[in-house]
């Protein structure tokens, strides 16, 4: 399974972007239709950190704190397809944010994410 993660780009503060990420490669959508699939992101100089996570139907979203209100979390179960709508973007969610499958159903976190998309840089300028 490959993840391939779209929709980064420059906006300035206030401004909006939806993030993508699809999955691919042989029985891709059926391989993560039943697992949690989320965000994290890395900014420089810094540690990578959880954004959001899905559960495997669409319920349970749950985001990391500094993201609670502004960001969405929303999948595609069949097309194996995740989604981050981020509103009112702030210079300090400037980072390269990364799609991830988990090996579990209901959450995503670092240590059991299964695969990782290849990241997509959002830079949010003041």
């Amino acid at each position: 399974v490959q993840l391939q993660a779209s929709g980064g780009g420059a906006v300035q503060a206030g401004g909006s972007l939806r993030l993508t990420c699809a999955a691919s490669g042989r029985a891709s959508g059926r391989l993560v239709s039943n697992n949690a699939m989320g965000w994290f992101r890395q900014a420089y100089g810094k540690e990578r950190e959880f954004v959001a996570s899905i559960s495997w139907n669409g319920g349970n979203p749950s985001y990391g704190d500094s993201v609670k209100g502004r960001f969405t979390i929303s999948r595609d179960r069949v097309q194996g397809t995740v989604y981050l709508q981020m509103n009112n973007l702030k210079p300090e969610d400037t980072a390269v944010y990364y799609c991830a499958v988990d090996r579990s159903s209901m959450a995503v976190t670092q240590t059991s994410a299964r695969y990782w998309g290849q990241g997509t840089q959002v830079t949010v300028s003041s």
